[in-house]
């Protein structure tokens, strides 16, 4: 059997990360959760400060998204008042490591925003007439 060389070694193991990681990009990729992550990049907040801070989302979407990044270990969940009942979120430690990543991610979306665009646009004009021709 022949031995890969370095090349595809590193491709092999990218695409095994992938497959791994797909679970957890699925969750970071959610549009609610890039959302709250960022809201908690630099405060503690109460259920109704990110419902308030994060425009279009739904009280039940907002709490799945919660519990999601909470069981994923990224936002922890803390009790306060005299009677315990008012929780507030921020991000743990792991969730932290996140930001860099995230950020960069969204600044590239940014900059990258209008080229993908066009090609949409591109795309579904030649989709359109390939349509047109044959039907």
């Amino acid at each position: 059997m022949p031995r890969m060389n370095m090349t595809d070694e590193r491709l092999q193991n990218a695409q095994q990360h992938c497959l791994e990681a797909g679970e957890v990009i699925n969750r970071i990729g959610e549009k609610w959760s890039a959302c709250v992550i960022t809201q908690l990049a630099e405060h503690t907040r109460t259920f109704g400060q990110l419902r308030t801070a994060i425009p279009g989302v739904s009280a039940r979407m907002l709490t799945r998204t919660l519990r999601g990044l909470e069981r994923d270990g990224l936002v922890l969940r803390e009790l306060e008042g005299p009677t315990r009942s008012r929780p507030r979120y921020r991000l743990s430690p792991l969730g932290q490591t996140l930001l860099q990543p995230l950020f960069a991610l969204a600044e590239w979306a940014t900059a990258n925003r209008f080229h993908i665009q066009d090609a949409r646009d591109s795309y579904d004009q030649t989709a359109e007439q390939d349509v047109s021709r044959t039907g």
